[in-house]
């Protein structure tokens, strides 16, 4: 498996797909060929369908130095569903460099002409929570101890992690207006938050976290910078995680950075045997993935056992699986935003299901088989329904309003 460091992620929104990845690409490629006058970026799948929502054309003009061409197309003939062409010209207009680049979520890419991109470099030898547990216990060692094993300068990255959490939700919070885009949404969470001030009890808890997860994904949805968390339509869920424990129940930040490591094991995990892209599995494959790891690292900051840990991250993942990813007009808002809301609640309940269902009996489905359960799932959801907006709820949404 690869680094926690190319799990999670800080650049600008609306998606990790669409606007970190494109952009990671097209600098890298500056980055290895210097610039040139012209370049043509062609764009196939999700990444056509919907970039237009996802601002990706803005984000390649945006990085590349040169007077840029964005194309639209449809046609794709390679082993990825989502990807695009990347070329660079001369002053004569002739093709001097050209990329295949696959968007394969979470702001991670795959150079077709690089297959040896360090980006991608294995650093974990175990590939399966089987092989994962049976080590922690062998040697002794916690989940957080197997991550700093094998990645030691990994607390300061996580750290900053936290931090750029904290000021994703801190901004979120704070800022009123409305969100950029044809579907002309309020921000919320602002009002939402502020609704909890003159409550008590775990009613205020709840729509707390529910408006810290608003804060991230509305800040996500202005373009601005938050954290994947696996991904950037997910990011409001460990947000949401991050900040109410270090802020509302003041739990210490080295406490905070080993949850983001326990949960990264069981994103990873996802990303390896899986997917962590809307485009390939669906919304399963984020906010499902974002929730699965939002409960494992609850239940850590609990006090659980290692057992039950894997056991909320698999209800976690267990009870998205189908989730379907139909973003409304392309925008990542509606209902990826309400969505995120509603999954950083349910994290939170996997934890306390994991935590007493453990005392009544062994569950069966292990986390391993949810995985392997939820890549057969997305390989069976229609292409309609993986981020192009042709289907589901952005489909219905256009037959009822007419926007220019």
């Amino acid at each position: 498996m690869q680094s926690l460091k190319e799990l999670y992620k800080t650049g600008k929104g609306p998606s990790s797909s669409h606007t970190i990845a494109p952009a990671r690409a097209c600098q890298l490629f500056v980055d290895t060929y210097g610039a040139y006058p012209f370049y043509e970026a062609e764009l196939f799948g999700s990444l056509s369908l919907t970039g237009k929502g996802h601002h990706t054309d803005g984000i390649i003009e945006e990085t590349l130095p040169g007077k840029t061409t964005v194309k639209f197309s449809l046609d794709w003939d390679e082993d990825f569903p989502n990807g695009f062409y990347l070329s660079a010209f001369n002053a004569q207009h002739e093709l001097q460099h050209k990329w295949t680049v696959f968007s394969i979520g979470g702001g991670s890419v795959r150079i077709k002409e690089l297959p040896d991109l360090n980006w991608n470099d294995e650093v974990y030898k175990e590939s399966s929570w089987k092989e994962i547990y049976e080590k922690c216990k062998k040697e002794g060692i916690s989940l957080q101890e197997y991550c700093y094993q094998y990645e030691p300068d990994l607390k300061d990255f996580l750290n900053e992690i936290v931090n750029a959490e904290v000021r994703a939700v801190q901004a979120g919070i704070t800022t009123e207006g409305m969100l950029p885009g044809k579907l002309k949404l309020k921000r919320s969470a602002k009002e939402l938050y502020e609704q909890t001030i003159m409550m008590d009890g775990g009613e205020r808890d709840r729509l707390r976290m529910m408006a810290y997860s608003y804060a991230a994904c509305e800040e996500n949805a202005a373009g601005h910078v938050v954290v994947t968390g696996p991904t950037l339509g997910s990011c409001g869920i460990l947000a949401s995680m991050v900040y109410y424990f270090l802020i509302d129940r003041r739990v210490p930040t080295d406490r905070i950075v080993d949850s983001l490591a326990v949960a990264g094991v069981f994103g990873n995990l996802i990303k390896t045997n899986a997917s962590i892209s809307g485009a390939v599995g669906g919304c399963q494959a984020e906010v499902g993935a974002a929730t699965s790891m939002a409960a494992a690292a609850i239940a850590f900051l609990h006090g659980q056992s290692m057992e039950q840990i894997e056991y909320a991250a698999e209800i976690g993942l267990e009870h998205n699986l189908g989730l379907t990813c139909d973003p409304v007009m392309g925008y990542v808002m509606i209902p990826c935003i309400e969505r995120n809301a509603m999954a950083i609640l349910r994290a939170s309940d996997a934890a306390l299901l994991s935590q007493h269902m453990s005392l009544i009996k062994e569950h069966l489905i292990s986390f391993d088989m949810v995985v392997h359960t939820m890549n057969e799932t997305g390989q069976m959801i229609p292409i309609e329904l993986k981020e192009t907006s042709e289907g589901g709820l952005a489909k219905e949404f256009l037959n009822v309003y007419q926007i220019d």
